[in-house]
C-alpha cells in the first residue's frame, strides 16, 4: 500500500522508526521501494553525487524535476518527497506555490523545505493548505552555506536547543509533517523528538529521532568525494563499478567480447554464399 504523509506521522505514534533515503533514477528507487524503504527523497544531493556540481546550490529546478519523475516511476510504496532547490521558494509564496505544484505534477506526493524563517513558515502554510505536503529541515542547512560559512554542528547547548525545538514547534503548526535534524546532537535530537507530535527524520542526529535518512551514494560507496562522519558505508560500488569496467575493456581489448553465444549468426548455407561472392 502507498505510504502518504499521515501513514509517516502515525508510524511515530506507534513507534515504528521511519527508513529513508535519497535515490535519483528509476532502478535505484525501484529497489530501495522494494526493499520497503518507507520515504524515499529526491535530494538536491543529486547536483553533487549525480551532476558534479561544487554545491547543492547549483541544481536548478528543471533538474530536479526530470529525476523526481524518473524516482516516482520507480517508486510504488514509498513515500516520494521532492527538495525543493535554492531560490526555488524564497523568492515569493505565489513562486513557491507554482514550483512546488510542478514537483507534484511530475510525480512527488511532497516537498522539502530548509528552514524556518517567519516567511518559510507562511510558504509550507499556504503549500498545506493548497493540499502540498511539506516536510522541513533544520539544524544544518545545506541552502544556506554561504551565510552560515560552513558545516557546523546546531544545537549544541541546551538554550539552543530550546531555540531548535521552537522552530520544529513552528513548523509543526505550519503544517508540515515530519522535519529532518541534520548534524544534531543525539540529547538535542532527543529532547526535540519528544516533545513534538511530528516524526523527526535524522541526519547525523543520533538514534532517538523518529526515523533516519542518508544519501545512497554514501551508504552505496559510490561517491568518494566526500563522506561525513554520520554516514554508513554499507558497500564500496565505485570499487565494483571501476573492477566490472576494467574487466570489461580487457575482454573487448583481448579479443575475447563479445563470445559466439553474445553475438547473432548467419546460418552456415549463407555464410558460404557470402563467400562465394567475396571469391568471384
Amino acid at each position: 500500500m502507498k505510504k502518504t504523509a499521515k501513514k509517516i506521522i502515525d508510524f511515530k505514534k506507534q513507534g515504528k522508526k521511519i527508513t529513508a533515503l535519497t535515490a535519483y533514477d528509476y532502478s535505484t528507487a525501484k529497489y530501495f521501494d522494494k526493499a520497503g524503504v518507507d520515504i524515499i527523497l529526491i535530494g538536491d544531493s543529486l547536483a553533487q553525487v549525480a551532476l558534479g556540481y561544487g554545491s547543492t546550490n547549483e541544481v536548478s529546478i528543471d533538474e530536479m524535476l526530470v529525476f523526481t519523475k524518473a524516482v516516482s516511476k520507480g517508486t510504488s510504496e514509498a513515500l516520494v518527497v521532492a527538495d525543493m532547490p535554492f531560490m526555488s521558494y524564497q523568492v515569493s509564496i505565489e513562486e513557491a506555490i507554482k514550483n512546488a505544484c510542478k514537483f507534484i505534477q511530475n510525480g512527488a506526493q511532497a516537498v522539502k523545505l530548509e528552514g524556518a524563517n517567519p516567511y518559510i513558515i507562511n510558504v509550507i502554510k499556504h503549500l498545506t493548505q493548497n493540499g502540498i505536503p511539506v516536510m522541513g529541515h533544520l539544524g544544518f542547512t545545506p541552502q544556506y552555506i554561504n551565510a552560515i560559512g560552513g558545516h557546523f554542528v546546531s544545537g549544541k547547548d541546551a538554550q539552543k536547543t530550546k531555540e531548535l525545538l521552537k522552530m520544529a514547534q513552528e513548523l509543526e503548526k505550519a503544517g508540515a509533517f515530519s522535519v529532518v535534524l541534520e548534524m544534531v546532537p543525539q540529547e538535542s535530537s532527543k529532547y526535540i523528538s519528544e516533545n513534538l507530535n511530528i516524526p523527526t527524520i535524522g541526519i547525523g542526529g543520533g538514534k532517538f529521532c523518529d526515523g533516519q535518512i542518508l544519501v545512497s551514494d554514501d551508504i552505496l560507496g559510490k561517491y568518494d568525494n566526500f563522506c561525513p562522519k554520520f554516514a554508513r558505508q554499507y558497500s564500496s560500488l565505485k570499487d565494483i563499478i571501476f573492477n566490472v569496467a576494467r574487466a570489461y575493456c580487457n575482454d573487448v581489448e583481448r579479443g575475447n567480447f563479445p563470445s559466439i553465444s553474445e553475438s547473432f549468426t548467419l546460418d552456415s548455407k549463407e555464410v558460404e554464399k557470402l563467400e562465394n561472392s567475396t571469391q568471384n
